[in-house]
């Protein structure tokens, strides 16, 4: 049964005539196994539980990554890290450590030994770095400092020019160790703490060669028997023989080191040049050529290159490649040919010809003809699911689909694919003119999986009954041409690294981006150039990146930290109750950093110390002492210097005792006889330097019959007090006088005016007579007062006679003098007659009664 699901969790149509294959970046176990026993090689098998184990029997927390990816499920997840969270991950305590020169580009992930010891040297904890110069270096992982080179040249050079066939488009001039070693750390007499695997290629004469390298951890000698060159010959089923040439071949997938036997992986050196898709073996302990697989012996191409991710390889000791485009025909297995391209292999440790069992997606001649590998991804193995299918694999390619698969029957050639698990794609694409849109492995931690494709947002998707539920991404779009890795503490504190322009970490449960190596000051931890498909290696607290020049360290920084009386609290102007401690230690082994400068600072916010900077003592100890700023408030200090990360503390403010009072707000309001004034009216008590002082009784009393509706008040914590206002019934000029025990008196001044018209009355003018036609000799004279019988200034009223003929010597509406009064001359209709005319103001009115004879 199969399922179908976009990347937003929406269901696709299973008779889509289009399909996808996509860059994963699935990481297939929460955990890694490491070295199983001191008879059993180190953890690039993982255990049916994926469990992390040891490097060393010797030391059970002691934890390695000796393999690409970290292990042979190629998940990309240290779920033993103790000392990274996303707590600390940050810009502030979160660093480059150290730089390392290399001498050309770095493409194999660099790998991580603890305790290994170096012959006259001690013992350290080890990063292994190897060139594409055909160096490989041993580099204390704590210090930065080389513990031993080793060149695998041998009397020859590196391949560059004409013998790299297709020129400079993997982005370097010659070609030296491209895939990644692994290290299997099983004692030997030559070999003490372990052996590291390694191909490097190289040019003898005018002959491009591959040799299979075994050296020494301790001190980077050969192995007894070490080097032998690579050769290999197939001859296919219909006879066709095919030789293994290095001029056309390089080893892009990190090696496999599973159950004694090594596993490499081949393809092409960047363009189709005559290449092939090989998958040998060797016995570890004897470096002989066990098996050899071609993955097209007729026609060629088909190249494994995996983006560097290693051939991978699950519990029961299958193992897992996927392939690129072909030559000759195309796919060509359901009609009896051997080509496997665009496919999933699975191969039975021996390596015969014929694979256990593949995967080829139903468009594959689709993704054939348009360059759309399959093999851009390699595969990840998961640990066991819930459900019907608990053997499961996550693959995907270019063309941005991811496949989950089940491992017991991963389906073969099927119309529409109907025997794989679940389709997902991941970014959308053109069905004819598609892009590369996956180029990086998927990552694994804690029931989810997580996909980088390039220029797309970060997903995350949750797995339950064994398939891919709706993703959790972040916001912006990254590239993604580097696979991704997780570090973790079991299943908390899980941090997802990426490359993208720089070093960035997220939150991985949430996908905030909670660092990235732009974000410092001063280009303090500015990422170099990397490698096509570099990866990041996640030890011990550190982060190590190989780049075009040198391997970078990234880590926790020497930090400030208040180890005493933080947080202090006192009155402003004043020093605080005691001095401010702060230590500057190693954030790994707690160590003092002796004779540091550590400067003090509160952003320019008028506070002082003393001293301002103090250099550390032989505890990495100093101390200031802090006099606050005038100003109330809480303040940040920030203790910094050069070297180590900044921290900060608090410093809180309180007012001084309240020295005065002041109107804040509230006075030289206006309102209506009788009402309550809209705005309250408002004290403040201050200390010396104008803060507010909380605590303060404030009492309210006013004159002309005003009254305060709180006549006392108590100042609050910005050290206001109010009260509202209620007028009185008459025109007055009120004051409003604050007071409190000790201060000097505060007044407010307010104003009661008269309200709203509620009365009209005729005071002249009424009951006169004159001839018809002529003016009549008093005017018309009414009283406008509100409802307290205070005369109402500067409304209008209006005089209408009705029609009856007269006319009126003022315009409509006539406005009330300050003393409430209007009035109004009138001339007679031209007939005699007795005339009635109405005076009206909001909505009240009188009448005059007027005769002309």
């Amino acid at each position: 049964m199969r399922h179908f699901l976009s990347e937003n969790g929406g269901n696709i149509h299973s008779g889509e005539p289009s399909r996808s294959t996509d860059h994963s970046m699935f990481g297939a176990t929460a955990a890694r196994q490491l070295c199983l026993t001191l008879l059993v090689v180190c953890a690039v098998f993982p255990s049916s539980s994926f469990a992390q184990q040891t490097c060393d029997a010797t030391s059970p927390t002691s934890f390695c990554f000796p393999t690409s990816r970290g292990d042979s499920a190629r998940d990309g997840a240290n779920t033993n890290e103790t000392l990274l969270t996303p707590a600390n991950v940050n810009m502030r305590h979160f660093g480059r450590l150290f730089s390392f020169p290399v001498d050309y580009v770095v493409m194999a992930q660099p790998l991580y030994m603890p305790n290994v010891n170096i012959p006259g040297q001690g013992t350290h904890n080890v990063v292994y770095v190897a060139t594409e110069a055909d160096s490989v270096y041993a580099i204390d992982a704590e210090t930065g400092a080389q513990l031993w080179h080793a060149s695998m040249l041998n009397g020859g050079t590196t391949a560059s020019g004409i013998y790299l066939p297709c020129g400079n488009g993997p982005g370097f001039l010659q070609e030296g160790i491209t895939g990644t070693p692994v290290i299997d750390p099983t004692p030997t007499p030559t070999a003490p703490a372990g052996t590291m695997y390694l191909v490097a290629k190289t040019l003898l004469g005018t002959t491009v060669r591959h040799h299979l390298h075994a050296l020494d951890i301790t001190t980077g000698d050969e192995q007894p028997g070490s080097p032998v060159l690579i050769t290999a010959t197939s001859t296919s089923k219909k006879g066709h023989v095919t030789h293994f040439n290095s001029l056309h071949q390089k080893n892009r997938p990190g090696l496999l080191l599973l159950n004694g036997v090594l596993y490499l992986g081949f393809g092409s050196n960047y363009c189709n040049d005559s290449n092939t898709g090989w998958v040998l073996s060797y016995d570890a302990a004897s470096l002989s050529q066990l098996g050899v697989f071609n993955t097209s012996p007729d026609y060629g191409l088909t190249s494994i290159w995996h983006s560097g991710n290693g051939l991978a390889a699950d519990e029961a000791g299958n193992i897992f490649a996927s392939t690129a485009e072909a030559g000759g025909n195309g796919f060509d297995v359901p009609s009896g040919g051997q080509t496997y391209c665009m496919t999933v292999l699975k191969l039975a440790p021996e390596l015969p010809v014929d694979p256990a069992d593949y995967f080829t997606p139903w468009n594959v001649a689709f993704l054939n003809s348009h360059d759309m590998d399959l093999s851009s991804s390699g595969p990840m193995v998961l640990p066991d699911q819930n459900g019907p299918w608990p053997h499961e694999l996550v693959v995907t390619g270019k063309y941005g689909v991811a496949f989950v698969l089940n491992r017991d029957n991963l389906g073969m050639y099927s119309a529409g694919d109907s025997n794989a698990l679940q389709e997902v794609v991941l970014v959308p694409q053109s069905p004819t003119n598609p892009i590369d849109v996956m180029m990086s492995s998927p990552a694994y931690w804690n029931n989810t999986v997580y996909f980088t494709p390039n220029g797309s947002p970060i997903l995350a998707f949750p797995l339950s009954g064994g398939l891919l539920g709706t993703p959790l991404k972040t916001f912006a779009g990254y590239p993604g041409a580097h696979s991704s890795s997780i570090s973790a503490n079991g299943n908390t504190n899980g941090i997802l690294w990426a490359i993208s322009g720089g070093l960035l970490a997220f939150d991985a449960g949430s996908l905030k981006m909670i660092y990235g190596t732009s974000q410092a000051p001063n280009g303090r931890d500015t990422l170099p150039a990397v490698g096509h498909f570099a990866t990041q290696t996640v030890a011990n607290g550190r982060v190590y990146v190989g780049t075009r020049t040198s391997l970078e360290a990234y880590g926790l920084i020497l930090t400030a930290n208040v180890t005493g009386d933080n947080g202090q609290t006192a009155t402003v102007a004043t020093a605080l109750p005691v001095p401010i401690q702060v230590q500057i230690a190693n954030p790994y082994t707690g160590q003092p950093d002796i004779g540091a400068t550590v400067n003090f600072s509160d952003g320019g916010k008028g506070g002082s110390f003393n001293p301002p900077s103090a250099i550390t003592d032989s505890k990495g100890n100093v101390s200031t002492i802090y006099t606050l700023p005038t100003k109330s408030g809480t303040y940040t200090l920030t203790i910094s210097g050069t070297g180590f990360g900044t921290a900060t503390t608090t410093a809180t403010a309180t007012p001084g005792p309240a020295v005065k009072m002041i109107s804040w707000g509230g006075s030289q309001q206006t309102g209506a006889a009788g009402s309550t004034l809209a705005k309250p009216l408002v004290a403040k008590a201050e200390d010396a330097y104008n803060n507010g002082v909380a605590g303060v009784t404030v009492n309210f009393t006013a004159n002309h019959g005003a009254v305060p509706n709180s006549p006392s008040a108590v100042t609050g914590a910005t050290g206001l007090a109010s009260t509202t206002l209620r007028l009185p019934t008459t025109v007055s000029k009120i004051t409003v006088t604050g007071s409190s025990t000790g201060l000097k008196n505060i007044s407010f001044v307010e104003y009661s005016v008269a309200g709203p018209a509620s009365s009209i009355a005729v005071i002249g003018g009424n009951n006169q007579s004159a001839l018809a036609g002529t003016p009549l000799p008093l005017a018309l004279t009414v009283l406008v007062t509100d409802q307290y019988g205070n005369p109402v200034p500067s409304v209008g009223v209006t005089f209408d006679d009705g029609g009856a003929g007269g006319s009126f010597a003022n315009a409509n509406p006539v406005l009330t003098s300050t003393s409430g009064t209007a009035a109004q001359l009138y001339t007679l209709p031209s007939s005699p007659k007795t005339v009635t005319i109405n005076a009206t103001v909001s909505g009240v009115g009188t009448v005059f009664t007027e005769t002309g004879h």
